[in-house]
């Protein structure tokens, strides 16, 4: 597989170096490539301050500092070295011919992004695309490639197994979280997973462990972000919280993975083909 890694880093320094009046047409013309392939109602400045993405409204001198951080650090160039590995991991899946990456940094004042999501989430459910949004702070810089691994090995999952927003079910979505934090942990070692599996213990592990295998079957993509991402981002998105602790869909999906792997000796890798409803003994 080939990967396009947009250099988004210096496109984003030279946004922040326009008048603050330009910025907003400047990310519009930054995000149009990934905006044209996944269609999202709104203006995408909305959508991306809402989403925890750097502010284009107002100066912050932290930004352009950050920025020199990730370019000395060259995430970009991890990133890519880190995907190629993965891909060779996943060389006996389906693949695409090629897949672009586009990174953006993240507002260090947005709680939801910094006290829920750790500091950096992706997506990469969109066909031929991969996101990822980071505040690179000294925690999160160094693991800002093996989340771009995570939201890859969705896109290779869903490749070869079957994502049908109309009948995907809270099982898979919950499977798919765990199986793409255990592959993070087999390429890369524990020290590379992202903190969400390990945000939710105890009781409200247990009561969202309850919740998720209850309604384990439920079809529909409106309804399984609520098992993955929990009540916080619900409300955030004006839905109907589950009473699910925030992120415990990665912890429970963690769980249900590693008793796959401990049950029949199969390497997470192995194990990403096969779809939920297989994988979890019912």
């Amino acid at each position: 597989m080939r990967f396009i890694v947009h250099d988004t880093v210096t496109a984003m320094a030279e946004l922040l170096r326009q008048p603050l009046e330009r910025r907003p047409d400047g990310l519009r013309e930054l995000l149009a490539p990934i905006r044209s392939a996944i269609p999202m109602p709104g203006d995408i400045v909305g959508i991306h301050h809402q989403g925890g993405g750097f502010r284009v409204d107002a100066d912050d001198p932290r930004y352009l500092d950050a920025l020199e951080r990730l370019a000395a650090a060259d995430v970009l160039g991890q990133v890519e070295r880190e995907l190629t590995r993965a891909s060779a991991a996943l060389g006996h899946l389906e693949q695409a011919e090629s897949l672009q990456v586009m990174f953006v940094m993240g507002n260090p004042d947005d709680e939801h992004l910094m006290k829920v999501t750790g500091g950096y989430y992706g997506m990469g459910g969109a066909p031929g695309w991969l996101y990822v949004l980071a505040w690179p702070d000294e925690d999160v810089i160094g693991r800002i490639a093996h989340c771009a691994v995570h939201e890859f090995h969705h896109n290779v999952r869903y490749t070869n197994v079957e994502w049908d927003p109309a009948t995907v079910t809270v099982g898979e979505h919950v499977v798919g979280e765990g199986l793409a934090e255990a592959f993070v942990r087999e390429l890369s070692g524990p020290e590379a997973m992202g903190p969400w599996s390990a945000m939710v213990t105890g009781k409200e592990f247990d009561l969202a462990h309850e919740r998720i295998m209850a309604d384990f079957d439920l079809e529909g993509m409106w309804h399984t972000p609520a098992y993955v991402l929990g009540d916080s981002v619900m409300r955030r998105l004006g839905q109907e919280p589950r009473g699910i602790a925030d992120m415990a869909g990665y912890a429970v999906g963690l769980r249900l993975v590693d008793a796959h792997l401990a049950a029949t000796g199969m390497t997470v890798a192995r194990s990403t083909g096969i779809p939920a409803a297989q994988l979890v003994p019912r």
